[in-house]
């Protein structure tokens, strides 16, 4: 006997599960649907988008975390490779665009946030980026977890000191995650991967969903409230990348990991983070089914 079709959450913002096709559905009704295999959790399981609600976030892809001049992240740097094909394809699917071809957006900026009032950016790029103002109200947990340096010396697979959050890192690298230093710049390969259409919000914590005055949360509650789908990558996935995530989850956007384009050095990390974005907060798919899926 085939068991009934089932519909998660309130009118007008409901999932609908296929049983036949296994399929999550998430457009909310929306056309066109891009459907993609999952890659953790049951087997052969799908999900469909809508890719004019639905933003790539890619979070902390910054020289800091990712320049071999400041540390060695190989898992962090396989996976620039992969986000920056899915950056691609999302340009192309036109993820999180609906403007008209050859409109000009004009720009805006409103606090730390450059908004696009008539179009949206088909990327998001959440970085660090810290003013004097942050930095006077940092809590004492933020700040000790990048002082490194100061409590047990000098590491040797530190390749530059922890000093704490807004400490001159030397050599032209500037203050640690302060807005408009190298360092939390984008890592420069990927950085010919942003357009001038691209959102960037600016973060002052692990997650840039803290609160409701965090830009990426302004930006989602005001000119990108059509988005309801948010596809994750980035550094560090159990840090950085899950907090920002659970936080969405938390505040009820759809959530989907991208798995090999989150990279991080946590020993054992990658597994328990994909169990749980897999079982509860969301779905994990790969770049692989990402570019493979389908469109109806």
């Amino acid at each position: 006997m085939r068991r009934p079709d089932l519909v998660f959450g309130p009118p007008g913002d409901e999932w609908r599960y296929e049983t036949s096709s296994r399929t999550y559905d998430l457009t909310r009704g929306r056309s066109p649907a891009w459907t993609v295999g999952t890659s953790q959790g049951p087997t052969e399981t799908f999900t469909s988008v809508n890719p004019h609600s639905t933003a790539l976030v890619i979070v902390d892809m910054q020289n800091y975390f990712l320049h071999p001049d400041c540390r060695d992240h190989p898992a962090g740097l396989a996976a620039v490779d992969k986000t920056e094909k899915v950056i691609e394809k999302c340009r192309e699917l036109g993820v999180q665009s609906d403007s008209t071809p050859g409109f000009l957006c004009a720009r805006q900026r409103v606090g730390e946030l450059l908004l696009h009032p008539h179009c949206i950016g088909e990327v998001i790029w959440l970085n660090w980026g810290l003013t004097d103002d942050d930095l006077a109200v940092m809590p004492a947990s933020v700040q000790r977890g990048f002082s490194r340096t100061l409590i047990h010396g000098a590491s040797a697979d530190d390749k530059v000191a922890r000093l704490g959050l807004g400490g001159d890192l030397g050599d032209g690298k500037g203050r640690c995650l302060v807005k408009g230093s190298w360092n939390a710049d984008i890592y420069e390969p990927l950085k010919r991967f942003a357009r001038p259409g691209d959102v960037h919000c600016d973060k002052n914590r692990m997650s840039g969903m803290w609160s409701p005055e965090q830009p990426l949360r302004r930006y989602l509650d005001g000119d990108g409230a059509g988005v309801r789908t948010l596809l994750f990558a980035g550094v560090n996935t159990d840090q950085c990348v899950l907090g920002t995530l659970t936080d969405a989850y938390n505040g009820g956007w759809d959530c989907v990991m991208v798995e090999d384009c989150c990279g991080t050095k946590t020993p054992g990390a990658p597994e328990v983070c994909l169990y749980n974005v897999a079982g509860s907060y969301g779905f994990v798919i790969n770049s692989d089914t990402f570019l493979a899926g389908t469109s109806s």
